[in-house]
């Protein structure tokens, strides 16, 4: 699709909240602001996100997805459901259960929240 890894966790946070600032996604994602930084900047050139000065602080800017940016992320979307369903396939629906399980247990301790 063109995008980096940056670019993209990008274009999926603001697809999912109305307005966010770089060091927010930066610490949504766990990705280096400077990484985030750059993709702020291509990604308002390629006009997939505006920018606008945070009226709180003059530092930061909100970011908010263009029409354009949504239409990237559903196009971005379709593709990886059709890709994990082919990757899945291949397990019977109690293998996918118990894998699922195993990555929400994993996910949990690396966010610190695993008991």
């Amino acid at each position: 699709f063109g995008l980096v890894r940056a670019e993209y966790h990008l274009l999926l946070c603001l697809a999912h909240y109305p307005e966010l600032t770089a060091q927010d996604v930066a610490l949504m994602t766990r990705r280096p602001r400077n990484s985030i930084s750059r993709a702020v900047h291509r990604m308002q050139k390629e006009g997939f996100l505006e920018r606008i000065p945070d009226p709180d602080d003059g530092r930061q800017a909100k970011l908010t997805i263009t029409p354009a940016g949504r239409k990237m992320h559903e196009k971005i979307s379709k593709y990886l459901v059709m890709r994990e369903a082919e990757i899945f396939d291949i397990l019977t629906h109690g293998e996918r259960e118990h894998f699922r399980e195993i990555l929400r247990k994993l996910a949990l301790h690396a966010a610190g929240l695993a008991r």
